[in-house]
């Protein structure tokens, strides 16, 4: 006769008997029933969550709060790979969160699930899903398969623009001019600095020698 669960628990103790305190001294438990004498520990409601200090500053109170915690708000999605969507679907198979949980391969089948690439898939399904990984989406799409996402879908923050080809000046640009615009030429008549073409030279004024007193020159 083969043995039932039932029949390994009790053997095994599984069951004990409830401590009874408060029935006399002879048991160890009675009297105070294991609570010791006065203090917080020994009143009903005593030293829950077991952190008083003895009236000082908490420590849960000491300890700064900084940053930001996104565990609250975070969204956890059940991940399937590509290997288990190969192992225990057919060919041409319609993949849910219902028939993922019938196999399972999920917990629930109204949380979220998330596709991911790990192994490889050659038969054509039809994947129903909130999130896809580049490298999952691209193994269904090449072996047939469909790739349906479900819900909002997370909006890229930066999107590069494409760009605009420059276009080339149709003249060269002078120097505090437009382009194509040329230098218009000096008239020869103005003088340029630093001597130029139209320049009138200068006549050179000739030292005199002053005379000598007397009426002689200073050579006599």
């Amino acid at each position: 006769m083969a043995m039932t669960i039932t029949e390994i628990t009790r053997r095994a103790g599984a069951h004990t008997k409830r401590r009874r305190v408060g029935r006399g001294e002879g048991s160890g438990l009675g009297k105070t029933s294991g609570k010791g004498h006065k203090g917080e520990g020994s009143r009903s409601g005593g030293l829950k969550g077991g952190m008083y200090e003895g009236g000082v500053f908490p420590l849960f109170r000491r300890v700064p709060k900084l940053g930001f915690n996104n565990a609250e708000f975070r969204t956890e999605y059940q991940v399937v790979n590509l290997k288990d969507l190969e192992a225990r679907f057919d060919d041409g198979a319609h993949v849910t969160a219902a028939s993922l949980h019938e196999l399972g391969l999920v917990r629930s089948a109204k949380a979220p699930v998330k596709v991911l690439g790990d192994g490889q898939i050659k038969k054509k399904l039809v994947v129903e899903a909130e999130r896809f990984s580049a490298k999952a989406a691209q193994g269904i799409e090449k072996a047939g398969g469909t790739v349906k996402r479900l819900g909002p879908q997370p909006k890229k923050k930066f999107i590069k623009r494409p760009e605009e080809p420059k276009a080339k000046p149709e003249g060269k640009k002078s120097k505090g001019g437009e382009e194509g615009e040329t230098k218009e030429a000096k008239p020869e008549g103005k003088k340029a600095k630093g001597g130029g073409e139209g320049e009138e030279p200068k006549a050179e004024k000739k030292k005199q020698k002053k005379p000598a007193e007397g009426g002689e020159s200073a050579g006599e």
